[in-house]
């Protein structure tokens, strides 16, 4: 399985360094249901769907490590960024942490505190480094990527609550990352974003205040799976069906698929929650409850504004890809939108 993500991590390298003029001719146009989607996104689906199932395990120690090397291949490094570790304690627990900042930003300024994807069984700090440094580059601010335990083996509400430990220990003394305190916000993608949902709910219910800003990138809202994208992009889009019911079984408790606090679509009042970007990729099983999610935002009188990224799930870590960079252009916008 190790060798098979090597080579597959090789052809998308190798793939992403063809022009999109080529990839057309190549690949052809997308189907209907996907129409729009960016040349370089296409030929990704199109390569892995090719080898769909064969290089992706379900044993949640093996799919850790083709995670690991797979986001070596489609990421970039990033000049001109700075990390530090760090860690945040709690009262039984402390969690790793890693700051990215840019080497020219301010004594203090705007931090988003990251929680990465990977289904919250797989994804780490070290897979996330590419897009967390691009992204503190792009925006010019400090970007806080947070380690947090795992399923199957860390059971729900494990990840919800070291999200709420994270945030509590981060905003004892922002001014210790350098962040102002007034301008801290969350971000999230896939499962993070998910993490980061719930973080606003938790706060809210808590009577703590929000974050600046909640930055959404194709989160999981739903995990009762009842929005048709999930059928209509269930294979062939690099995210697939299978792979997100995998996910689902190894974090959901059976019978909780709709509790609010890993289904945060069936929260009952979304009132008061902070401003929020959602970002969502335009051929992912995940694209309508984002947007529902959204929508219930904004019907709650929340600000919200909505991205239709022209990419594919996972767009956030293939900085690799054009379509990935430009895609971090429009977040890193969105994000000094909201932090001023």
């Amino acid at each position: 399985m190790r060798l098979a993500s090597a080579i597959l991590g090789l052809l998308l390298r190798t793939l992403l360094a063809i022009p999109d003029s080529l990839m057309g001719k190549i690949f052809g146009k997308p189907p209907a249901e996907a129409a729009g989607l960016r040349p370089d996104a296409w030929a990704i689906a199109r390569v892995t769907a090719v080898i769909e199932g064969g290089s992706t395990s379900f044993v949640p120690s093996e799919a850790r490590r083709e995670t690991e090397i797979l986001a070596r291949a489609v990421s970039l490094p990033v000049p001109g960024v700075k990390s530090q570790e760090w860690d945040l304690p709690g009262q039984d627990r402390c969690l790793r942490a890693r700051l990215f900042t840019p080497e020219s930003d301010p004594l203090a300024g705007p931090m988003l505190v990251h929680f990465h994807g990977g289904g919250w069984v797989q994804g780490s700090v070290e897979s996330h480094r590419g897009a967390s440094a691009w992204l503190a580059r792009e925006a010019g601010i400090r970007v806080l990527s947070v380690e947090y335990r795992l399923a199957p083996e860390n059971p729900f509400p494990a990840q919800a609550d070291d999200a709420l430990l994270a945030w509590r220990s981060v905003m004892e003394d922002p001014a210790r990352f350098g962040a102002d305190p007034t301008q801290v916000g969350v971000i999230g993608d896939s499962a993070g974003a998910q993490m980061a949902t719930v973080l606003c709910l938790d706060l809210k219910h808590a009577g703590e205040p929000q974050p600046a800003c909640q930055v959404l990138i194709y989160p999981v809202t739903d995990c009762a799976g009842t929005m048709p994208s999930r059928d209509i992009f269930s294979s062939g889009y690099y995210l697939t069906r299978a792979r997100m019911d995998w996910f689902e079984e190894c974090f959901v408790p059976e019978g909780e698929a709709r509790n609010p606090r890993l289904s945060p679509l069936y929260a009952g009042d979304l009132s008061g929650l902070a401003p929020a970007v959602v970002s969502l990729a335009i051929a992912d099983p995940l694209l309508e409850e984002g947007y529902a999610y959204a929508q219930r935002l904004a019907e709650s009188g929340v600000p919200v504004t909505v991205d239709w990224m022209p990419m594919l799930h996972a767009w956030f870590n293939m900085t690799a890809s054009r379509s990935s960079r430009r895609g971090h252009e429009v977040l890193a916008a969105r994000v000094n939108e909201l932090l001023g």
